[in-house]
Formats: structure tokens, sequence, C-alpha cells
């Protein structure tokens, strides 16, 4: 099985650009030297340098929610939005009308090899998962590649 699983996304009747549509997302990122960062109310981290995989949801203007995420310039509103302002997106995973859950779909990641929690409530401020960011020394998605 590969790293994270890929799906072919789906078109709602809506289109894919619409504020209506709904489903999960995946952003893997790379930090690209270890770096402490507060991250609003859930505190400071030290966040080693390399991959790390971000799952959220969006239950309406999932496209609108990833152009926010890919945006330099914003508000610091979600736990990302912190991580952001010092990393890169390298890739983004799009589960449109997705019946997984996000809380499922973060397992999953938490679950590959190499996989380490660095902020213990990152993104996970409304259920009780340990987190939905994880880290990885290399990239989970690209065979391998390190972030040295």
């Amino acid at each position: 099985m590969r790293a994270l699983e890929t799906v072919q996304e789906k078109k709602g009747e809506e289109g894919r650009n619409s504020s209506t549509d709904s489903g999960l997302y995946q952003l893997v990122i790379r930090l690209g030297r270890s770096q402490v960062i507060d991250v609003g109310h859930l505190g400071r981290f030290v966040f080693p340098s390399g991959y790390y995989v971000y799952t959220g949801s969006a239950k309406r203007g999932l496209e609108s929610r990833i152009v926010r995420h890919l945006r330099r310039e914003k508000r610091l509103w979600w736990h990302i939005d912190y991580l952001l302002g010092q990393a890169r997106i390298v890739e983004v995973k799009r589960y449109h009308g997705s019946r997984r859950s996000e809380c499922e779909l973060s397992r999953r990641v938490g679950a590959l090899p190499g996989s380490k929690i660095v902020a213990p409530g990152f993104g996970s401020s409304d259920c009780r998962c340990s987190t939905h960011l994880f880290h990885f020394r290399r990239n989970p998605v690209r065979g391998g590649e390190s972030a040295e």
C-alpha cells in the first residue's frame, strides 16, 4: 500500500469550484529546518525539519479552504496557519465527497512507518484524536526523499 493512498476525485453536481463542495484534504508540508513555533492557544512546540502530513475537512468550500492554505498572507486562524507561516506545501490530496471521516484518514497517516506526533492536539480541538498532524523525516508520498 502506498504511503498515502490516491483517491479519485469526485466532482459534485455543483462542480469543484462551488462554495458548497465538501470533503477531506491532506497537505504534505516541508519544513526545511527545525524551528520553535507558537501555535496560538495550543502552545509552543519544536517542529523538527522534515515533512508533515496534515488532514483537514471542509463541510463546504473545500477548494476555497485549500486555496486559503496555499496563500502566504492570511490571518492566523487555524493551527495549520502557524506552521504554514514557516513551511511550504509540496502536495495537496483532495477527497471530494468522501464518506471516510477526517479522524479515520488522520489515524491511517499516523499508522504509517516513521510517523511522529510533535504537537499534541494540533488540528484536533474538535475531536478526540491526539493530533491531525504527523511528522516524517522523509516524504511519505514521494518515496522517501529527505528534507535535508
